[in-house]
């Protein structure tokens, strides 16, 4: 017989009994509330200007504005312009996912491995660093190492090659750089997550697997994968919801005009129309498309999840 659902005291979501919790955890919404308050300024108050989109913008008399409807969305997909940016923004952002999604847990999985803890903890410190180094250093670090002349890793290519390689001016090996300089920076931060998922595992299933004599890749087969199979399935949506997401910060620090043609995507196309040429109107148009699409997507992905594995954030 299934069980009865519990019933909630009377009163357990009034006012009183509300305040009468938060004053007895005071402390704990305190911590909360620099993080509230950052949402709040940078994620829900730029939402009004959303409406921007729907307008002819003034900037310099914004009570002079003009509403215009769908006027910016029309002119956004039929502009020769967008179409290149939206099909670089998806490649790259899916070549991203592709390839940068499985490595994280790669290599957590082989960290899980490791028995020398010295070495592994020297490890996760190694690979966990450049997470926290902005892209703007980064992007220092890279036209340093592919420098036409100086870099060490354009020296090694052009000797491979038997001519001169300048990666941040050729449209064949820009993108590949992208990806490559992507997941080196963020590996190390998607594998904290896996690793700690692996650490919530009872060690007794290994045993008894090791007594059955299953060596250490049935092991992995059959316990470490299906038990951070939620882990990784909520981890996949979240990041379907960025495969419109490419990269600005990146991009932006490395490409130039020589390059627009596979690097130009929505971001900096955004940017350009928005700040550069001060048409705010047609570049809110374009980013609120490209959270319209995200949005979907994540919904989307969630509810496949649902009904397949019964493993989704909602």
């Amino acid at each position: 017989m299934a069980a009865s659902k519990e019933k909630k005291p009377k009163g357990f979501n009034s006012p009183a009994v509300i305040w009468k919790d938060m004053k007895r955890d005071r402390w704990l919404y305190f911590l909360l509330l620099p993080g509230i308050v950052f949402f709040v300024i940078f994620k829900y108050m730029p939402i009004f200007g959303l409406r921007i989109a729907f307008m002819d913008y003034n900037q310099y008399a914004p009570e002079t504005s003009t509403w215009v409807g769908m006027k910016h969305f029309v002119r956004l997909f039929t502009t020769n312009s967008f179409v290149p940016v939206l099909i670089n923004t998806i490649k790259i952002a899916g070549l991203k996912l592709l390839i940068g999604f499985p490595f994280p847990v790669i290599l957590a999985l082989m960290l899980n491995e490791v028995t020398n803890m010295k070495f592994k903890k020297a490890a996760q410190t190694f690979l966990y660093l450049p997470h926290f180094v902005s892209w703007v250093i980064m992007a220092g670090i890279v036209m340093n190492l592919l420098d036409p002349t100086t870099g060490a890793i354009t020296q090694v290519l052009s000797k491979l090659t038997g001519s001169s390689v300048n990666v941040l001016t050729d449209t064949k090996l820009f993108v590949p750089m992208l990806i490559i300089s992507d997941v080196y920076k963020e590996v190390g931060w998607g594998t904290i997550i896996y690793f700690a998922a692996i650490s919530g595992i009872d060690p007794q299933l290994y045993e008894a697997a090791a007594i059955d004599g299953a060596g250490k890749w049935k092991q992995c087969l059959n316990i470490t994968l299906p038990s951070i199979k939620p882990t990784i399935i909520i981890m996949l949506i979240m990041n379907t919801g960025n495969i419109l997401n490419a990269g600005f910060d990146q991009i932006f620090m490395l490409y130039t005009p020589t390059v627009y043609k596979v690097a130009d995507i929505i971001d900096t196309y955004v940017f350009r129309m928005g700040i550069v040429k001060a048409d705010y109107s047609f570049s809110t148009a374009a980013g609120m498309f490209k959270s319209i699409v995200a949005f979907i997507l994540v919904c989307t992905v969630n509810e496949i999840a649902k009904r397949t594995d019964n493993d989704s954030i909602w």
